[in-house]
């Protein structure tokens, strides 16, 4: 049995094994994948992995040996699934790899908008503070977040994860989205009654909700105005949650207090792209999901996944 991999760097940059992989078939690896050498490179393989290179009809119809695909992610879309379906082709994703990594790395972007402690140290090693007439200094407003409370649009697993953080830094939560348990509700945390109630009473909102046409840009012109003024937006969830020029417009205007987002409406990111040039904003290169730990699983969950399909058990199948 054939199996490749058509863009593996990103999972795999050289600090996982693929040895367990190996034992189920004839492995081939590719770093990255162009489009014209999509169908080249699958070619005659009977399993497929992708993270974002595209599987598209096209390519189905040109490889006719493909009886699975595993998408090294949690979103499909770059797959064809209905084509894959008409073929009785099983797309396989990874649902649960990323929890804690993500629902850590939000927290790490609020901590840095209200501490700016990258900035700081590296003024430190600069010199402002040894040439700082007094004992200390900082270059950006500091903010407290006892007390405050964070609005969480998507609360699912990550969304939920990171609500119990920020209530162990004192926070309280609203929560939007999400299938509703009421055993979450507690002194410092309930359900918003609706949108609008999230946005009209959170200090800080974070965005852990899946890519669909009723959440596309969910931040906008619109909903911002609703929000408190100086309000801090965190994301790391999809880039095109948010509407980027109206976000940038309102950290311009200081309407935003401050925004950090580890994703963006096209990534690599473009360098029109209009959150770059507006103020108080952090922006990292979509590494919330990154860690080794969380990578590893990842690549453990997948193998399962063909593991699962050889022994005619199939899961965490998108396509049924």
């Amino acid at each position: 049995m054939k199996i490749v991999i058509l863009d593996g760097y990103t999972l795999n940059p050289g600090d996982l094994s693929y040895a367990e992989l190996k034992k189920l078939g004839e492995l081939i690896v590719y770093d990255r994948t162009p489009e014209d050498k999509i169908v080249e490179r699958i070619g005659d393989a009977e399993i497929v992995f992708t993270n974002k290179t595209p599987v598209t009809k096209a390519t189905l119809e040109a490889c006719t040996n493909i009886r699975f695909i595993g998408v090294l992610a949690t979103g499909y879309n770059i797959v064809d699934t209905e084509a894959a379906k008409v073929k009785g082709i099983p797309v396989t994703n990874i649902p649960t790899y990323g929890t804690d990594a993500v629902s850590q790395f939000a927290i790490a972007l609020l901590l840095e908008l209200c501490h700016h402690i990258g900035s700081h140290s590296d003024a430190v090693k600069n010199g402002d503070w040894a040439n700082n007439a007094d004992w200390c200094f900082w270059n950006y407003p500091l903010i407290e977040l006892a007390g405050k409370t964070m609005g969480i649009i998507g609360f699912g697993r990550i969304g939920q994860a990171t609500g119990y953080i920020a209530q162990a830094l004192g926070m309280k939560v609203i929560a939007h989205g999400g299938h509703r348990n009421p055993d979450l509700v507690t002194d410092t945390c309930r359900y918003a009654e609706n949108l609008d109630d999230l946005l009209k009473n959170s200090d800080v909102i974070s965005l852990h909700c899946p890519l669909f046409p009723e959440t596309q840009g969910i931040i906008n012109k619109d909903n911002i105005a609703k929000m408190k003024d100086g309000v801090l937006i965190i994301n790391d969830s999809r880039g095109p949650l948010i509407v980027e020029e109206d976000l940038s417009d309102a950290l311009n205007s200081g309407k935003v207090g401050g925004a950090a987002v580890d994703v963006v409406s096209t990534e690599p990111i473009k360098m029109d792209n209009p959150l770059l040039s507006a103020k108080n904003i952090i922006i990292s290169p979509h590494i919330a999901w990154a860690p080794k730990e969380s990578r590893e699983r990842l690549l453990n969950i997948a193998i399962d996944n063909l593991k699962h399909f050889i022994n005619g058990e199939a899961i965490n199948i998108v396509n049924k």
